[in-house]
């Protein structure tokens, strides 16, 4: 596949958090044949492995590491790892998050009696699922780039990019810990911007829009491959009809990775949406 913007990576060393899933293979693949050589973590390390097996054939430099963002220690020796077998790191994707059906409700609007109706209204959220999705998310990026970062300190040209979403700029129904995780993955975006501005590290981040995945996968189709109701409102919301492709993800991805196209662009969220932020609904 070709690189959308011509961006020349050679010689970066790329870490690409997630890497196990769907959207993030997919970065780490593309930052590969933008020459770079790309570590990929996840939990999943066989599911890492296999994507970085794929990019070695197709004459890719990367390995697989057995990572838990969560834990700063083991994130802390996998950085070590990574410096031993690349060199420091000069381009961090905190691509790890996610949801859990603990911090959903089961419906959009809460009416009354549904506390106690056979439902997850808004007062049966687990207090734990809501903890774990904050932590996956916001921690999931805070830890990695306490460990990664320190590489970068003082080295021109290197940069952090973060994922954050649509829910970020508008929290959508039922998933209340998401959204206001992605919400604080975008103040954080902010803030890291500022706070590295001196040493050499750009930070940005990108919002995708709707993309279908093995994650939402649920939320989006029902068991009989029809869409659900909430993809109905999606599509419709979304002014150019459609999901997003994996692959739409790149040319957002490498621009702000681009040191000449992009060097003094620093604490961006840029949408990649279809028009779902621009859309007001009339």
């Amino acid at each position: 596949m070709k690189n959308v913007l011509n961006t020349d990576l050679s010689g970066k060393v790329a870490v690409v958090t997630g890497a196990g899933g769907v959207l993030c293979s997919n970065f780490a693949k593309v930052l590969a044949r933008a020459g770079a050589k790309v570590a990929l973590l996840d939990l999943n390390e066989e599911a890492a492995k296999g994507f970085a097996d794929e990019i070695v054939a197709e004459g890719g430099v990367a390995k697989a590491y057995g990572c838990n963002v969560l834990d700063k220690a083991i994130c802390g020796e996998v950085a070590e790892k990574v410096m031993a077998d690349f060199g420091p790191c000069d381009i961090l994707v905190n691509g790890a998050g996610g949801n859990n059906p603990k911090a959903t409700t089961d419906k959009e609007y809460f009416e009354l009696g549904d506390i106690d109706a056979d439902t997850k209204s808004f007062f049966d959220l687990d207090e734990n699922g809501v903890g774990f999705v904050f932590n996956l998310n916001f921690l999931g990026t805070l830890i990695p780039t306490q460990c990664f970062a320190k590489q970068m300190v003082g080295r021109e040209g290197c940069n952090i990019l973060n994922v954050s979403s649509m829910n970020a700029y508008t929290p959508l129904t039922k998933i209340p810990a998401y959204s206001g995780a992605k919400a604080a993955i975008s103040n954080f975006t902010q803030w890291l911007a500022v706070h590295f501005s001196k040493v050499g590290i750009r930070v940005n981040a990108i919002a995708p829009g709707f993309f279908s995945t093995k994650q939402n996968a649920k939320l989006l189709f029902n068991e009989d491959g029809t869409p659900t109701a909430r993809t109905g409102k999606i599509l419709a919301a979304t002014p150019m009809g459609r999901f997003g492709e994996s692959e739409e993800l790149e040319g957002g991805l490498l621009f702000l990775l681009n040191n000449d196209a992009a060097s003094f662009i620093t604490g961006v969220v840029l949408p990649i949406d279809g028009g779902f932020s621009a859309y007001s609904g009339v």
